[in-house]
């Protein structure tokens, strides 16, 4: 299923980008949830607290008060996964949006030929994504994490909490099962707690710090967690 993201300030352009869309997704067999936005400001703010959730954003170059390459600027820098679509009326300033790595643009209105290609584009750039990055579920959202973002994982019972520095995520799973899904990047350091190698910032006594936050090292992990981390450290 593709979650796609609508920013346009024009309702009429906004539905009937999402008419064409679901048409050619019901001939492709794909499921989609569309969230739609009025302009760039609404679509960063939804952003800050739902990032990782879109995987696709079709964005209009003529905004109001922010453009849409402000836009996916901004949407850049705090999702590096998202994959953008600039919609525009005419082709000036195509070559800026390699900038933001676009993965195309489009006049509009686009037909559906135009548009089937950009989402299989947008199908294989997401799998590429995904090989770096975490995939979890909360209740009907889906999370897609970069590796590199995060800093550790802490599990209470049966609720895993995923810490990044912008945020965290908290799912129902088990550590043990998170640890051999992501492999030897992370290191057990704790029966609560899973910790990104690259992420550490020094070993004090009994204790790691990632970002600026001492976590517990245990007795029972502490040899291997020692050793996993050194050969990090050299490896880097």
């Amino acid at each position: 299923m593709l979650v796609i993201g609508i920013c346009d300030d024009v309702q009429e352009a906004r539905f009937a980008l999402r008419c064409t869309l679901e048409r050619v997704l019901e001939r492709q067999r794909e499921e989609a949830v569309f969230y739609e936005f009025s302009g760039g400001e609404g679509l960063l703010r939804w952003a800050q607290s739902h990032a990782g959730e879109l995987d696709l954003v079709f964005l209009d170059l003529e905004m109001g008060e922010l453009s849409g390459m402000e836009t996916a600027r901004r949407l850049r820098a705090a999702d590096a996964g998202v994959q953008l679509v600039f919609m525009t009326g005419h082709a000036d300033g195509v070559f800026e949006g390699y900038s933001v790595g676009a993965l195309g643009y489009l006049l509009k209105p686009p037909r559906e030929e135009q548009l089937e290609p950009v989402l299989t584009r947008a199908r294989a750039a997401l799998c590429r994504a995904l090989e770096r990055a975490y995939v979890c579920r909360s209740g009907d959202v889906r999370y897609r994490i970069p590796l590199e973002e995060i800093l550790y994982f802490a599990s209470d019972r049966r609720r895993v909490t995923c810490v990044t520095a912008r945020r965290e995520y908290t799912f129902y799973g088990k550590l043990d099962e998170v640890a051999a899904e992501l492999g030897s990047e992370f290191v057990r350091v704790h029966q609560r707690y899973l910790v990104r190698a690259a992420a550490v910032e020094r070993i004090e006594g009994a204790q790691v710090m990632v970002g600026g936050q001492p976590l517990p090292v245990s007795r029972s992990c502490r040899e291997q967690a020692l050793l996993a981390l050194t050969r990090a450290a050299l490896e880097e």
